[in-house]
Parts: C-alpha cells; sequence; structure tokens
C-alpha cells in the first residue's frame, strides 16, 4: 500500500510539471510577461497539492513538496524558487507542527540554494546538473538539519525513504522538462528549417522560373524530371511534357547522336560535360545553345540525376560571324591596297601605250576590245581602293528621291538597250538623309545595275520610297529578273562572293559597308524564276 501512494505521488506530480508543456503546445499565445513570478507561483500551487496529497504510513509523513523548489531554483533562478518555497513552507506549517525546526530548516535551505545557484551559474552548468548538484546539497542540508533540532534521529529508515522520495521527484521532473524542452527544440528547429527550406526553395523557384536559360534534369535513363518554364518561352511550346518524347520533339535530329553520347560519357566518367546543341523552335528553325550537363550523385556514388543548363548563344554566333566578317574585310583591305597599288602603274603604262599603238595603226584588230578589258580592270581597281583606303566624305542633308532620280537618269541609256522600265512609288516628295550625296548615288546604282543585269530579256524595276514610323526612310527596289536561291541571301555583300559570271563581289560589299557608315540596313527578300526585292532602311536627317 505505501508503495502504491508512492507511486501516485509521483505521478499526479508529473502529471503536473507536463500540464503547462502539453497545454502551451496547443495554443499560440504570446510570451508571458514576468516568467519568473508567474511560474513560481505555479510551483507554490504544485507543492500545496503535494503536501495535500502526502503519503502517511505509520505514523509518518512522506511529502515531495522540496522536489519543485529545487527544480525552479535550478532552471529559473532564485526569484522562481524562493516563491515556490514560500508556498512550500506555509502550507507546511498549516498542516502540522514543530513550526521552529520548519523554519529554521527552511531558512538554511534557502540560503544556500541562493548562494549554490549564483555560483553554478557562473560556471555555466546546464539546468539538468544544476537540479542534480541542488539535489545533492538538500540531502547534506536534511541532514544537518535532522541532526540540529534531534528529529527522529533513531528512525534512519524514515529518512532514508523521505529523501528518496524527494530525489526521485526532482529526477522524473527533470526528466520530464528536459524532454519537453528538448521537443520544444526540435520542433523550434524544424519549423526554422522549414522556413529556410521555404525560402532558398522559393528563390531557386524565382530563379528558374524567370530566367531565359533553360535547365532540365534528367534521370539516368534519360527521362525528364523537370523542365523549367523557359523551355516553353524560348522554344514556343507551351504544352512541353516531362516525357523522353520531349527530348525528341526538340532537339535537332542531327543533334541527338551527341547528346546521347554526351549523357553517356557524363554517367560513365561521373564529370561534367558541355557541349553545343541545337533546339527545334515550334516555327521550325534551330536555335544554337551551350549546354553545361552537371551529374548529381546520389548514396553510394552513383549518378540520379544530370542538370543540363542551356543558354541561348545566337547572339553569340552573330557575334562571332561578325567579327569574322570584319576580319576578312580587314584582310581584303589589306590585299586590295596592295593589288591596287601594283595594277595601277602598269595600267597606266599599257593604255597610253595602247592609245599610241592604235594612233599609228588604226585598222588594228581587237583594239577597242582591249580598251574595254582595260577599263574594266582600271573600274576594278577604283573599287579596291574605295574599299581599302576611307575616303574622306562631305556629308550634307539630301533628299533621298533626288539622289535616285539621278542614279536613274544615268541608268536610263542602258535600260532602253534591255527594254527595262523603272516604277516608281514615291509616297511623298521629302525624304532628308544626311549622307555624302556620290556614296548613296553608288549605293543604288549598284543595287540597279544588278537588278538590270539580272533581267536579260527585259521587264519592271519597281522603286518604292516612304518614310517609316519609326523615323527612318525606305527605299525598295524590286526586280522582275532571275532571283537569288534562298541559301545565298545570307553570303550577299560578303568580299569577292558573287552569282554573276564576271562578277566581282565588290559592288554589294561597298554598298553594305556605305549603309553601315550612315546607321542604316538592308534586307533581301528574294525567289528563283520571280525576282528579288532590296530594302534599304536610313535614318531620317536634317
Amino acid at each position: 500500500m505505501f508503495l502504491f501512494d508512492y507511486i501516485v505521488n509521483l505521478s499526479i506530480f508529473s502529471l503536473l510539471v507536463s500540464a503547462p508543456f502539453v497545454i502551451r503546445s496547443f495554443i499560440n499565445l504570446r510570451p508571458l510577461k514576468h516568467p519568473h513570478i508567474w511560474i513560481g507561483l505555479y510551483g507554490g500551487a504544485v507543492a500545496i497539492v503535494l503536501v495535500l496529497l502526502a503519503v502517511k504510513q505509520q505514523g509518518y509523513v512522506y511529502d515531495i513538496r522540496y522536489a519543485p523548489v529545487i527544480l525552479t531554483f535550478a532552471y529559473l533562478g532564485p526569484v522562481s524558487g524562493l516563491i515556490t518555497a514560500l508556498f512550500a513552507l506555509s502550507i507546511r506549517l498549516l498542516t502540522s507542527g514543530n513550526w521552529f525546526p520548519a523554519i529554521g530548516g527552511w531558512v538554511f535551505i534557502m540560503t544556500v540554494f541562493t548562494l549554490l545557484h549564483a555560483y553554478l551559474s557562473r560556471r555555466r552548468l546546464a539546468p539538468f546538473k544544476r537540479s542534480l548538484v541542488l539535489s545533492g546539497a538538500y540531502v547534506v542540508l536534511y541532514l544537518c538539519t535532522v541532526a540540529t533540532f534531534r528529529i527522529l534521529v533513531n528512525k534512519p529508515l524514515f529518512h532514508v525513504q523521505y529523501l528518496w522520495f524527494v530525489i526521485l521527484g526532482v529526477l522524473l521532473g527533470g526528466v520530464l522538462i528536459e524532454s519537453h524542452e528538448r521537443l520544444r527544440r526540435i520542433m523550434a528547429e524544424r519549423s526554422d528549417m522549414e522556413a529556410s527550406l521555404n525560402a532558398s526553395e522559393y528563390q531557386y523557384r524565382l530563379i528558374a522560373e524567370h530566367t531565359s536559360d533553360l535547365i532540365m534534369v534528367l534521370d539516368p535513363d534519360r527521362a525528364i524530371r523537370y523542365l523549367s518554364p523557359s523551355h516553353a518561352f524560348v522554344l514556343g511550346y507551351p504544352d512541353l511534357t516531362q516525357d523522353c518524347a520531349t527530348l525528341n520533339r526538340v532537339i535537332n535530329p542531327e543533334d541527338a547522336k551527341m547528346f546521347n553520347q554526351t549523357v553517356g560519357r557524363i554517367l560513365a566518367r561521373k564529370t561534367a560535360q558541355s557541349m553545343e546543341i541545337r533546339f527545334r523552335h515550334r516555327d521550325g528553325h534551330l536555335i544554337p545553345f551551350d549546354s553545361l550537363c552537371k551529374p548529381v550523385e546520389g548514396k553510394g556514388g552513383r549518378i540520379e540525376h544530370i542538370v543540363i543548363i542551356s543558354r541561348d548563344i545566337s547572339e553569340r554566333k552573330k557575334a562571332e560571324a561578325f567579327l569574322l566578317q570584319s576580319e576578312k574585310l580587314s584582310i581584303v583591305g589589306e590585299l586590295a591596297a596592295g593589288i591596287a597599288h601594283e595594277i595601277r602603274n602598269p595600267l597606266t603604262t599599257i593604255k597610253g601605250f595602247l592609245h599610241l599603238y592604235k594612233l599609228e595603226n588604226p585598222a588594228m584588230k581587237y583594239g577597242d576590245l582591249l580598251r574595254d578589258e582595260l577599263e574594266r580592270i582600271e573600274i576594278i581597281t577604283s573599287e579596291l581602293l574605295s574599299m581599302a583606303k576611307p575616303q574622306a566624305a562631305a556629308y550634307t542633308v539630301a533628299n533621298v528621291r533626288d539622289v535616285i532620280e539621278q542614279t536613274l537618269e544615268f541608268l536610263t541609256p542602258q535600260t532602253l538597250l534591255h527594254n527595262i522600265a523603272f516604277i516608281r512609288d514615291y509616297r511623298g516628295e521629302h525624304f532628308p538623309v544626311t549622307c555624302a550625296t556620290n556614296q548613296l548615288k553608288q549605293v543604288f546604282l549598284n543595287i540597279l545595275k544588278n537588278a538590270i543585269e539580272s533581267m536579260p530579256g527585259g521587264g519592271d524595276i519597281r522603286i518604292g520610297l516612304r518614310l517609316e514610323e519609326n523615323g527612318e526612310c525606305l527605299v525598295s527596289i524590286e526586280d522582275q529578273g532571275c532571283g537569288i536561291p534562298e541559301e545565298h541571301l545570307q553570303r550577299l555583300g560578303q568580299p569577292f562572293y558573287s552569282l554573276k559570271e564576271k562578277g566581282t563581289g565588290l559592288g554589294l560589299m561597298i554598298s553594305h559597308k556605305i549603309i553601315k557608315q550612315y546607321h542604316g540596313r538592308i534586307a533581301y527578300r528574294s525567289k528563283v524564276g520571280e525576282g528579288t526585292r532590296i530594302d534599304i532602311w536610313l535614318p531620317v536627317g536634317g
């Protein structure tokens, strides 16, 4: 019966210790103001309950009122401990006699506990260890009190049972508090970890969903685990699905083998690989991408995923092509300067002696043909010089309409010979452009001569002129000639590239150079057998 009462008393104490933690875990309350006072009051209430539930056996009374006193001292300090101890002393005095030893022992214990707590706090001892030290001190102080006031000194078993009862209460209460505190810390850490994870996930999702780079995650079997939304935006597919068919849908068939080989190398070597691959846009054109493929290893060093980050390098390709073109022009310029210098001097001599020889021999055969060919060489040399050596030009504000009319007037005899008519479509009278008039004439002359030569059977050449809303002057020249294959359009304007049998390719190249100097642009549209249209945009000035 004694053991049963003992267990019941400890169980009720455990319930009283756990109740505040359990209740607070279900109620999200604001932190208490003056928690030491409130918890001291609660500890005092627990001490009162423990005294009222004291075990009475064979004339002896067993209570564990000092268990909450020791715990509040250990975890919250002297303020809470003294409040709890005052309640414990009060209920002790009300329920039994022997006030003097009870009060004397209480004062002695509180003084030592306060000093000991200050010492242990400086040592930064953990609360549970402080409770053990205080419990040991309580045992010593209790025995000193018994010896001082001669309380049942001939009943050592009573004191052993009493002290063991109190120490068990302290141990059980400390374990419960530590368990709840550890659980609270784990939950707080988990909550912080979840908040950090959510914030991190949000940042990564923000980057992944708003970057122009394509981010793809593959499984080792090449099944797609993740596709960033930029795939749909950049490639024009709003309904991309995450399966193997998606890869076949977007990867250029010519690059599929290289892609599979790269993935195979990653799986075999477990190292990052880079590749240049072309993805197919929804409208059919190919977009070049520079892709970095990184393996993600899991347990046992096994590759679980492959992350592929692809960046559109279309602009870089254009820049490289432009740089290559610039290098070509630089080389051509140096070559042209040397050729022109070497050709001009002997050419002048040959022309002079040919003229003298013809005067002395009027009946000379093929003289006119030789003269024409020499003039052709001189024209090519002049074009080379204009390309190799920048010409000082006086820029003025000229009316593009007047420049076109002067060029057409110059070409009129040639058009009459080839049965060609100019059809004008001018939408306005004044089209001011800052330019060197002779250079602009040269551009129109080169283009119109090409149009005339493309129509040996005659036809119409339509010339359009209008002002665009963006402040540019659009000149369009459209012929009805043989046309240009689409694969050759991109190469127009390159040095020494010509579709004519005796062409040098320098005329269009010089025209491109002049238009670029004026911050303009040129575009070609053509169909074989139907004709070619050339659009020139020039910024309006003046």
